[in-house]
């Protein structure tokens, strides 16, 4: 069975990642946020991306069948839902119109599922 990915497939998934980001890091550009505010969320997008995709690599690993530590395990489980939470928290309190935390969060949402995405087809296209 063939589990390498699509081209279109692959080339939509990273559109999305490149939309996604783009679409947060625009709208942090033109909020009226204070600047502190807006690296606050910066920093939580790239964390959460990176956690993302660590979370993918050690869920893989695993069904793989390769060795992976309970510490890292948990340290991916732990790092992906306080980046979640962390938004989540600074949304809440944020002094924002509800369409703008929406915006935010399903801005976030999509460059997170994209990372995954993506991480997912570059591993399956090295073991194709």
């Amino acid at each position: 069975m063939n589990n390498k990915p699509t081209k279109a497939f692959t080339l939509t998934c990273i559109a999305m990642l490149i939309a996604g980001t783009t679409a947060f890091v625009i709208g942090l550009s033109n909020a009226t946020m204070e600047l502190n505010e807006k690296g606050y969320y910066f920093a939580i997008l790239i964390f959460g991306l990176f956690s993302f995709v660590s979370l993918q690599k050690n869920v893989r690993d695993k069904l793989e069948g390769l060795k992976i530590s309970k510490a890292y395990s948990i340290m991916c489980w732990v790092s992906s839902g306080t980046a979640i939470a962390l938004l989540a928290i600074g949304l809440i309190n944020a002094e924002l119109l509800l369409s703008e935390k929406g915006f935010y969060a399903m801005a976030y949402l999509l460059s997170g599922f994209a990372a995954i995405t993506v991480q997912k087809n570059v591993r399956d296209s090295q073991s194709a």
